[in-house]
């Protein structure tokens, strides 16, 4: 691994559009997706080992399954999947949503703190602004719901609270850059009184991928601008860490502490010398994460 004023690349990878960073503490290694390659990545930061699995389509976001296996947002609908010796993961497709359009996938996607799976959709042409995309929420009682927020160009930043009660969302397109927050059911799975959070359109970069912390506070990575931004639960900016690449993606929380951040980036549309676009980085920011819930049965 190479680093930068503490800053450690993970191998030589470097991803399309890399995505879903998530920690393993059973295993104690991380996972993370790169939706264009269809490929899903394991490496374990002990022994500086990875392998990876390629889907039959792409795969943009996953969450562990707590009874095995992971649950993913693809092109087609949320697919439960299974990595084992072979090269090729198993796959078996759970559900589809009736608004899942032709040029359309799911985006970014989490379980709440209760296990519930939620992820959203979008238009995958980013030029055409459609605002076609929806949230849903999955559940193996229940099934996918029908579209909880609607109007989306592309979903994005997908996150809760330490507490589960404030959730978090946010709309990338560059003719948005919103973040926002909901109050956040618990016990149904239903949030409410949506309002804005940050406008991301008075800081450097888009909202992409986010991770929470235990202080409550959210962290955005910046896509386009190089950096991570840490918001306080009142939308106030109270950090700003610089990465190496133009369009970090989506960081995550993980390691024996919960104390390293991984951060997953995109190549695409970024000229080949630039050496960081797409790589994969850990760095220690100084605080500690919140374990990711797994998809429960």
């Amino acid at each position: 691994m190479s680093s930068i004023a503490g800053i450690e690349r993970v191998a030589d990878i470097k991803c399309i559009v890399g995505e879903s960073p998530l920690w393993n503490a059973e295993q104690r290694a991380w996972y993370w997706v790169d939706i264009v390659a269809r490929t899903i990545w394991r490496f374990d930061p002990h022994s500086g080992k990875t392998r990876n699995w390629t889907t039959s389509e792409m795969v943009a976001c996953i969450a562990f399954n707590a009874d095995g296996g992971l649950i993913a947002g693809m092109e087609s609908g949320l697919f439960s999947l299974f990595l084992g010796e072979e090269q090729m993961a198993h796959e078996k497709r759970l559900a589809a949503p009736a608004e899942l359009g032709a040029g359309m996938r799911f985006n970014d996607g989490r379980c709440d703190r209760q296990g519930r799976f939620w992820s959203g959709t979008m238009f995958m042409d980013m030029a055409a602004a459609s605002p076609v995309g929806h949230l849903y929420r999955y559940t193996s009682q229940n099934g996918l719901s029908a579209p909880v927020v609607s109007e989306l160009i592309v979903q994005n930043g997908l996150a809760w609270s330490p507490d589960g009660r404030t959730m978090y969302l946010s709309d990338s397109h560059m003719s948005r850059q919103l973040i926002w927050a909901f109050d956040y059911d618990t016990e149904t799975g239903t949030p409410s009184h949506q309002r804005l959070f940050v406008d991301m359109n008075a800081y450097p970069g888009r909202p992409d991928g986010a991770a929470v912390d235990s202080e409550g506070c959210y962290w955005i990575c910046a896509n386009d601008a190089g950096c991570i931004l840490r918001f306080t639960p009142e939308g106030i900016l109270d950090r700003r860490l610089d990465v190496p690449m133009a369009k970090p993606s989506m960081c995550s929380f993980g390691g024996d502490d919960m104390q390293t951040l991984l951060v997953t980036s995109i190549s695409a549309g970024i000229p080949e010398t630039d050496l960081w676009a797409g790589a994969v980085l850990m760095l220690r920011p100084g605080v500690t994460g919140i374990a990711e819930t797994p998809f429960r049965t």
